[in-house]
């Protein structure tokens, strides 16, 4: 029992060391060893000094005296606690704003600022408060692009020194206080209603020229078609007098030449050879004859134009009947051709009697008189 205690202890020591060592050894490669994502950088300090940047991979650095300090080199967003201010007209707003950044060069963002994130929302909320005091109120209401583009000129120069860039900043909201809202919107809803006004009065007015615009326009078609039916009218009276001369001139040369062709048939069966026509009853008989016989002749023997009459003209004025009075003249005169030569005769010796005298002259005194036109 004396001997074996002792022999005990000898053997544990030993093994107390080894798990020593080993476990420092794991902590110094720990220390040594240092793993940094693809989207950061670290900065690596010894002994407090500034020794470089780590870059995305495995780094060895010096174990125990050696610290890092994470950059993410990704675009960040950092919100801007909402702010208070009062415009250049006198109108208290509240405001906030999104603000996206990146770190461009993390040694700078490392050794210029202490903490670039507090130090970019700071200097974001006193240029916002800054660029709105300068501005009238509807300006900040209406012209959010114009105070972002300030903004983000008024953050530039001073992050760039901290190796930081302001990639844009944007404005959520404007809000007027709580009074001038109720202002506003009694100042929209007046608007409203006057440009409802001026809008109704413009209908109004549109449909009340466009009203007199299409009566004026179904005036003058009227006018047109009234215009237009008196023409019409007109000249339908037009040719119905003139119809009406044409046949009452036509049933007056037939009633002429039915009272012609009577006396001229009378005329006939007389037995004097001697017969006296008026002149109108020989120039008419002289103008059918030319048309029957189908042309004109001048006093120098040239032939002339027919005179010609349609089908209606001809049926109207029974020229085909003349035709047939005339033949049935020159039979009548045919048959008393002897008759009326021993007459001449008698009465060229002095030895006709009286009464031949006599109905000769009364014939002559008939055909003197000009032939009343036939009802």
């Amino acid at each position: 029992m004396f001997h074996t205690t002792p022999l005990q202890g000898v053997t544990s020591v030993p093994g107390i060391v080894g798990l020593l060592a080993l476990g420092l050894a794991i902590v110094t490669v720990w220390q040594m060893v240092r793993i940094v994502d693809a989207y950061d950088k670290e900065a690596l300090t010894v002994f407090g000094e500034y020794r470089g940047l780590l870059e995305p991979g495995i780094n060895f650095v010096p174990p125990f005296v050696s610290r890092t300090h994470r950059f993410d080199m990704r675009t960040q967003t950092m919100d801007v606690p909402r702010q208070e201010a009062i415009t250049r007209d006198n109108s208290p707003v509240t405001a906030d704003a999104v603000v996206y950044l990146r770190v461009m060069d993390a040694k700078k963002a490392f050794l210029e600022v202490d903490d670039y994130r507090t130090a970019v929302s700071n200097l974001a909320q006193t240029t916002l408060r800054a660029v709105i005091g300068d501005m009238e109120l509807d300006d900040t209401l209406n012209k959010r692009q114009e105070i972002n583009a300030r903004i983000r000129t008024e953050l530039d120069e001073p992050t760039d020194e901290w190796g930081i860039r302001v990639e844009s900043v944007e404005v959520r909201e404007v809000n007027p206080s709580q009074e001038v809202q109720q202002a506003m919107e009694q100042q929209t809803g007046a608007e409203r209603r006057r440009r409802a006004t001026i809008l109704e009065a413009q209908g109004e007015r549109r449909s009340a020229v466009e009203k007199a615009e299409g009566d004026k326009q179904s005036n003058i078609i009227r006018a047109q078609g009234e215009k237009q039916s008196q023409i019409l009218e007109a000249q339908g009276d037009a040719i119905s007098t003139v119809l009406r001369a044409k046949s009452a001139e036509s049933m007056g040369e037939r009633a002429v030449i039915e009272k012609g062709m009577e006396t001229l048939s009378e005329i006939g069966q007389g037995e004097s050879t001697t017969f006296v026509l008026p002149q109108e009853l020989t120039s008419l008989v002289g103008r059918y004859g030319k048309h029957l016989t189908g042309s004109d002749v001048a006093a120098n023997g040239q032939q002339l134009d027919s005179q010609r009459f349609d089908a209606d003209t001809r049926e109207l004025l029974g020229l085909d009947d003349i035709k047939e009075i005339l033949g049935e003249i020159d039979e009548a005169a045919q048959m008393d051709v002897a008759a009326l030569e021993q007459q001449a005769k008698a009465v060229k010796d002095g030895n006709a009697n009286m009464e031949t005298a006599d109905t000769v002259e009364g014939a002559v005194d008939e055909d003197d008189r000009e032939p009343e036109p036939k009802e």
